[in-house]
């Protein structure tokens, strides 16, 4: 039942500065620094399109089950990484969720585990929330609250022509595992804003070549990547050897895939050079941090990729995209 859960739930909530109203009424009050601006974004995953929990009867067990403790940690994290794509410092978040009527309660125990997990990992404040049950399968939503001084928010639509581009790691092949242990940047972003001027940034979650035709349409620029750049992850080079999946190469896993939740940054190229010089673990200890310069926005309208050889063509901007009609 809903009210035993909630009495449960409530008191193993933690105290924070930034609630003046707790969790439990029928809002929360939130107390942000001053002369900050409020950075909001939200998240839905669905069982069997974002996460899956049973495992397949078929010989290949792909893309793996998850647990719920992954899916609640994952659906924090990837509201966060939305944040950190902004440059915004996480303060809290709101979840709701829609449960199945069977095992609801162990299933909603579960995830609590790993929403507060990834709240302890972040320093933010779970504020509150919504509990539904229905006979369909488990939905989740989180909305994650930011700040950030006024101006200093990095925005997708703002890249211009002469700026590099930098990915923050290697891409492809998360849906090896990866998807479901995800590492939003928060505090990356942070650290780069402090020290680094950058023009424009998102991240990537949809996949590299979708989500930088994003950036480059909405910025109205044109860009090229430079294949022979775009860092690889082992996941990827393992994904295209995995029987009964979309044959496709690694670099092709790396441009497509998606659930990476690396950022894409457009930076002035001396700024560019810099970061990826520089010792990651300086900006963030501990950090898995890998920039890498891939290429570079042009005022050409043209969105393309160069090959080691030199030869260019259009690029297509190809991701993962929900469809419905």
């Amino acid at each position: 039942m809903e009210t035993q859960f909630l009495k449960w739930l409530l008191p193993q909530l933690n105290k924070d500065h930034r609630l003046e109203v707790l969790p439990g009424d029928d809002a929360a009050v939130l107390r942000f620094p001053g002369g900050k601006r409020t950075v909001v974004t939200t998240d839905l995953l669905t069982e069997s399109v974002d996460f899956r929990f049973s495992k397949s009867s078929a010989d290949n067990d792909f893309p793996p089950p998850a647990s719920a403790h992954q899916v609640g940690r994952k659906a924090v994290a990837v509201s966060l990484s939305d944040l950190a794509a902004m440059a915004a410092t996480p303060e809290a978040i709101v979840v709701s969720v829609a449960l199945p009527q069977n095992g609801g309660r162990r299933l909603a125990e579960e995830l609590f585990k790993g929403i507060q997990e990834e709240v302890n990992t972040f320093d933010i404040t779970l504020a509150g929330g919504d509990t539904n049950a229905w006979d369909g399968p488990l939905v989740i939503s989180v909305t994650a609250i930011g700040s950030i001084l006024p101006r200093q928010c990095w925005r997708r639509d703002t890249a211009q022509a002469g700026d590099f581009l930098i990915v923050t790691g290697p891409l492809g092949g998360s849906l090896l595992g990866r998807h479901l242990n995800v590492t939003p940047r928060c505090r990356e972003a942070t650290a780069i804003a402090s020290r680094y001027p950058v023009h424009a940034a998102l991240d990537i979650s949809d996949g590299l070549a979708i989500d930088c035709g994003r950036m480059l349409t909405a910025s109205h620029v044109g860009g090229t990547i430079e294949l022979d750049l775009v860092p690889i992850h082992p996941d990827a080079i393992s994904l295209s050897e995995v029987p009964h999946t979309n044959q496709i190469t690694p670099l092709e896993h790396a441009m497509q895939d998606g659930e990476d939740f690396e950022l894409l940054l457009a930076m002035p190229a001396e700024a560019a050079q810099a970061l990826v010089q520089d010792d990651p673990s300086s900006l963030v200890a501990k950090t898995t941090m890998q920039p890498r310069i891939i290429g570079k926005v042009t005022e050409s309208l043209d969105f393309c990729s160069t090959t080691p050889d030199g030869q260019t063509k259009r690029l297509e901007p190809k991701g993962f995209e929900h469809v419905f009609q």
